[in-house]
């Protein structure tokens, strides 16, 4: 087995709380993570909220796409009926360097105001930028966070094609690809980890495929149920 391999909440513990809320994030820390990874929009009003959807229907009791409603608007929603949308500033005030952030950028108008953030709390709450990973299946966002600060650690999200995002990661200087588990053989995590990256693959959450990952060395496991791995 691998002793080395990262286990990271997905958007919290998914599996046991409901994705993306307060309440999952803690779930996973109190499950001993090594990390977390989330997912943020821009909504109207600016700020950056931790929601995996482009749109509100599948999970709460509003409707339409996240970026066109207020912070305001977003804080009076319910999340499955009991939970509500965090703020990236509320989620990074909860972890407080307790583990690694996979920031995931889903929408447009991330990138500038996660660079900030993470400038932010690296400048002047002590985190180290080491203790991110801001990661994307849009390329293009990646070139954007790369173009402002060099210092942001980056992931290469891909279902599709690895080669590629292995050149492209080359291209932004990331530290690792992010490839779903289903890509995968030991043979081709070799090859990206002899490319220089690590491997943190999503999102593997039953025992048998997690044990079969782990004997490929990938450096990190996405789950839904972190503690199972």
């Amino acid at each position: 087995m691998n002793k080395t391999c990262l286990k990271i909440g997905h958007r919290g513990a998914k599996g046991y709380v409901v994705e993306n809320t307060i309440e999952s994030i803690e779930y996973a820390l109190n499950l001993n993570v090594d990390g977390v990874e989330i997912d943020v929009h821009k909504c109207a009003s600016g700020e950056l909220v931790v929601f995996h959807d482009f749109t509100l229907d599948r999970i709460t009791n509003g409707s339409g796409e996240i970026s066109e409603h207020t912070l305001s608007e977003l804080k009076h929603l319910k999340v499955k009926d009991q939970y509500r949308i965090p703020t990236l500033k509320e989620v990074l005030n909860l972890i407080d360097k307790k583990c690694l952030l996979n920031i995931e950028l889903k929408g447009k108008g991330t990138v500038e105001k996660t660079c900030e953030m993470i400038d932010l709390y690296v400048e002047e709450k002590g985190w180290e930028y080491q203790d991110f990973i801001v990661s994307s299946f849009q390329q293009d966002l990646l070139a954007e966070v790369y173009k402002i600060n060099k210092k942001i650690p980056l992931g290469v999200l891909t279902d599709t094609n690895l080669d590629q995002a292995v050149v492209f990661g080359k291209a932004v200087n990331a530290v690792a690809i992010h490839p779903d588990y289903t890509m995968l053989t030991n043979t081709l995590v070799s090859k990206i980890k002899n490319s220089g990256f690590k491997v943190f693959t999503y999102t593997v959450n039953d025992k048998k495929t997690i044990s079969r990952i782990k004997n490929d060395k990938v450096d990190g496991i996405i789950s839904d149920f972190p503690d199972r791995i």
